[in-house]
């Protein structure tokens, strides 16, 4: 049996509103004051920028504590006292947050892949990644407004379960060479066939006109594989999260958050693509556990799996997945 959502949309509809306009406002911030000029990233800006984004999330987190007090106290919560249900929410967020961090890094290592294979120059990839985490956002939404309705009937509930612990266990015995080859990938075919490119960089631009022609640049290329990429991975952390919490308005701001942050995480991973090489086990354990929660703890524990013990065991696997490939670094071939 589904639980009764805490937050419906008919009620809430003005925070999804507001939300989205800090969203926007953040972004426009971002790009129009922080990072007006294309430049180089470094490390230092990169793990500056990372902090503040990972303390913004933290800080809404305690916002979202506060205002789910002040809301269920004019809507109060069946079967759970209003400061039970604000913890559970803020600790929901919590949860989310730490997946669709955890699983946007395996994203982003496919990132370096595409943007080294269209050679996109460093000063440029902040523009490419940052149209492309806007892109992401807005798909992100679409997909948590669809997972949002299925999730209705129980028996999606059960097939998204069993397509996350089938995925994780993917994640954890697939082998490096499975990962998305622009070359073969038949979107980038047809895109190619409909829209001419260039092989010449043109600056910034994504489009160029040459005589009657327009063509686009490798720039515009590269943007539309990083969404193809985002769209096949969403598929895999939306249900994860829905996996953690029965409320699409903390599926809906956890996922926008975890994607703020990927652009410095972006910059700070780039170079690491090998260190984190346990990583993807962790992942995968990650996703098998949701997915079991999903289903089968879920009706072994009568409808309820405390989301602390989860958040707990969650951080736990990644900790230990980021540790371990820290103490015991991969060996290069000889």
């Amino acid at each position: 049996m589904i639980a009764p959502r805490l937050f419906p949309f008919a009620e809430v509809w003005w925070f999804y509103a507001i939300f989205t306009l800090l969203i926007a406002a953040l972004l426009a911030i971002d790009l129009g004051v922080f990072h007006k000029e294309a430049h180089r990233v470094s490390m230092r800006e990169a793990t500056t920028w990372a902090v503040v984004w990972v303390g913004v999330a933290l800080l809404f987190n305690v916002g979202l504590y506060f205002w789910s007090v002040s809301f269920l106290s004019a809507h109060p919560p069946a079967g759970l006292t209003i400061e039970e249900a604000a913890k559970r929410t803020a600790m929901e967020f919590l949860a989310g947050y730490v997946v669709e961090y955890s699983l946007s890094v395996d994203n982003l290592f496919v990132f370096v892949v595409v943007m080294n294979y269209f050679r996109i120059p460093p000063e440029l990839r902040h523009r490419v990644l940052f149209l492309g985490i806007l892109a992401a956002l807005v798909f992100r939404g679409v997909f948590v407004i669809i997972g949002a309705a299925l999730l209705q009937f129980q028996w999606i509930v059960w097939v998204l379960g069993l397509f996350l612990v089938v995925t994780g266990v993917r994640v954890m015995t697939g082998d490096e060479s499975d990962q998305i080859d622009p070359e073969t990938n038949w979107a980038m075919k047809l895109l190619r066939k409909v829209l001419p490119v260039t092989p010449q960089f043109h600056g910034d631009s994504f489009f160029v006109r040459e005589g009657s022609r327009l063509l686009a640049t490798p720039l515009f290329v590269a943007l539309m594989f990083l969404n193809i990429v985002d769209t096949v991975f969403a598929v895999d952390s939306v249900p994860a999260i829905f996996g953690l919490t029965n409320e699409p308005l903390v599926v809906f701001t956890s996922n926008m958050f975890a994607i703020l942050g990927l652009r410095n995480l972006y910059f700070l991973l780039a170079g690491a693509v090998d260190v984190f090489h346990l990583l993807k086990y962790g992942l995968g354990i990650v996703l098998c556990f949701v997915g079991l929660k999903m289903t089968l703890l879920t009706w072994l524990m009568n409808g309820h799996v405390p989301i602390g013990p989860s958040l707990g065991f969650i951080l736990a696997v990644l900790v230990i997945s980021i540790a371990g490939s820290l103490l015991y670094p991969k060996r290069t071939p000889i």
